[in-house]
């Protein structure tokens, strides 16, 4: 029998529409969705003393998949947070070649046309098809009688499931009888009330979805930005929750009682994939920068075109000294020396470029040596250039050309000045502790080439930690819900140490809750481990563990957690999902842990073969 909706309440099922406000208001409540859907079926089944029903949800495929299967009789509990899956494949709701409705299933049909549907009992109908459900009986040995199928609507009238229930068993005979028409009212209001609560739901998760695919989107293009960052900022957040979730298992005193909701497990999921989003403001040639003289590109090509030139006009001199009757011998002698220091001068400049070698002060004078050599510029300089060059530039007056220049220079067009919006104050709100340059950058051939150490100048190594500034102040602009609100703290502290050493606040370790420190772990350990960088060679896990050691030994991490990170085997867990098969070789604990750690070892494998590292000065 179809019936529409509609039928008033008697005064017996006063009770049950008290009992039907209550279930609205647990409802509305709950977050979790699987619980949500059993709690939808099962106070249905109470409140019509249903033996079994079933939850279906419409898919995007106008389908309608079985979510939710409960059956009193036959012990059948499946779906949801059972964590059994239901074997039966969704009903479609169209012929998949003709595209024509599918009235034939009651369930479908309660869909497409959006009325209850009252069977009272299945094998003597022959309105729809329950040629399954006897399949399913003589299986089971089950006798399916009474079927009430009712639509879930939303707040747009659009269905997005249907609820079934089986079997109405008298309450006091427990006989299998037929729904009572005056429940068919309190059952359909408690669909609309669930279509509802699962629409919200939906929606919630739609946007859950939605914030996490972007997060998601932006670590990859910060990944993907530098091939020296490789999948830092998808590897970072896995090991930060392996270690969150370690401490909330552990009964050792520092971690005690520490334990994380479900929303708390979403704000730092989501603080540990943007810990690095600051980046997408750092220039890449700075994160990139190979070579102490590249920017935009490398600009040993313009010197060594300058050692060309100064060659060219050695041998124009020579030229010019022998018309003039000058002695060949000693003119050709002293072009050779010429061209021979020149080629000297400028391989000595060129292997300072890569930034494999220390500076030291010795290198430094002769570098200025070499940049008192001159070269003669006949052209003007600044025409054909940018604006801002230009502007620098016009800080000196042009002198008259031809013009003398060194090989090597730091001229004032050089130095790049901060805006006034990039400036951090002292007394800034942020509480950033944060020693700025005092330029933005410093692009002098001389100052870049004099790096004591890699290719970073002091300027861009602010510009490389500066990101972390700029993930503070990028998240603090986001309107984090009040779940989410330690999103900036959690992604903000993972370049602070333990002592006040690190940046950019100089937090403590008591200024700083545990997924904060977690996150300084996890961002060490994965840079050390990294097997992607092109720039070092893989390192192995107990040259790794061993750094690691000395940054707890500096006060750089927290001990408490480096001490957990061995013990809960998290290390080896990290290391078998995520490096190199040749990078795991054998971790004594102990001997960071003292005699009476507990060893938990991992079984020795090749290491990796031996490279030649360079450094970009990038993490």
């Amino acid at each position: 029998m179809t019936r529409d909706a509609g039928t008033p309440a008697t005064e017996e099922s006063a009770a049950r529409y008290e009992r039907l406000i209550e279930i609205g208001i647990a409802l509305s409540a709950e977050r979790n969705f699987n619980r949500l859907m059993e709690m939808i079926l099962l106070e249905a089944k109470k409140l019509c003393h249903a033996d079994g029903g079933t939850l279906y949800l419409r898919t995007e495929e106008d389908s309608l998949c079985f979510e939710i299967m409960r059956n009193d009789s036959l012990g059948i509990a499946m779906g949801g947070t059972t964590d059994e899956p239901i074997p039966f494949p969704p009903l479609p709701l169209y012929d998949p070649a003709s595209r024509e409705p599918n009235h034939a299933n009651v369930a479908t049909h309660a869909a497409l046309t959006g009325r209850t549907i009252d069977i009272q009992d299945a094998y003597e109908t022959r309105e729809f098809d329950f040629s399954g459900t006897k399949h399913f009986d003589e299986g089971t040995g089950y006798r399916s009688k009474s079927f009430l199928t009712v639509p879930l609507r939303n707040h747009e009238g659009e269905v997005i499931g249907v609820l079934q229930l089986l079997n109405a068993l008298d309450p006091v005979s427990r006989e299998v009888v037929p729904f009572p028409p005056e429940i068919f009212p309190v059952i359909e209001a408690l669909a609309s009330q669930a279509a509802v609560a699962l629409d919200n739901q939906q929606l919630i998760q739609a946007q859950r979805d939605l914030l996490d695919s972007f997060i998601r989107v932006i670590a990859n293009a910060i990944d993907a930005k530098s091939p020296y960052t490789g999948g830092h900022c998808q590897r970072v957040p896995e090991l930060t929750k392996m270690l969150v979730a370690a401490a909330c298992r552990s009964d050792a005193p520092p971690f005690a009682g520490f334990d994380l909701t479900e929303e708390e497990w979403d704000e730092l999921h989501i603080a540990a994939w943007l810990h690095d989003c600051g980046k997408v403001t750092t220039p890449e040639y700075v994160v990139d920068k190979s070579t102490k003289l590249e920017t935009k590109y490398d600009r040993i090509h313009e010197i060594r075109t300058r050692f060309e030139v100064a060659k060219r006009d050695l041998e124009i001199a020579c030229l010019k000294d022998l018309l003039a009757g000058g002695d060949e011998a000693a003119l050709r002698q002293r072009l050779e020396d010429g061209l021979r220091r020149l080629d000297e001068d400028f391989a000595f400049v060129a292997a300072r470029n890569i930034g494999g070698e220390k500076m030291g002060g010795e290198d430094i004078a002769r570098l200025r040596r070499i940049a008192a050599t001159t070269w003669k510029r006949t052209l003007d300089d600044r025409i054909g250039i940018s604006r801002d060059e230009f502007e620098r530039k016009s800080r000196r007056s042009p002198p008259p050309l031809p013009v003398e220049e060194g090989l090597l220079d730091d001229r004032a067009d050089h130095l790049v000045d901060w805006a006034p919006d990039d400036v951090v104050t002292v007394n800034n709100r942020q509480g950033f502790r944060f020693p700025m340059p005092e330029r933005k950058y410093n692009l002098g051939e001389i100052h870049n080439l004099s790096v004591p150490r890699g290719t970073l100048t002091e300027e861009e190594r602010y510009h490389i930690k500066a990101h972390i500034v700029q993930t503070i102040l990028m998240l603090e602009q986001l309107p984090f819900p009040k779940h989410l609100r330690r999103v900036p703290e959690y992604a903000g502290g993972h370049h602070e140490t333990m002592v006040g050493t690190g940046y950019p606040r100089q937090l403590k370790g008591e200024d700083m809750s545990i997924p904060a420190r977690v996150m300084a772990v996890a961002d060490i350990f994965e840079a050390l481990t990294a097997p992607d960088r092109p720039y070092k060679r893989s390192k192995p896990l107990s040259e790794s563990i061993a750094i690691l050691a000395e940054a707890r030994d500096r006060g750089d991490i927290d001990p408490d957690l480096f001490e957990l990170f061995l013990t809960s085997g998290v290390y080896r867990d990290y290391a078998e999902r995520f490096l190199k098969p040749g990078q795991i070789d054998e971790v004594d604990i102990g001997a960071y842990l003292g005699a009476a750690a507990t060893v938990t070892p991992v079984e020795p494998r090749p290491g990796p073969r031996k490279g030649s590292a360079r450094n970009p000065g990038s993490i």
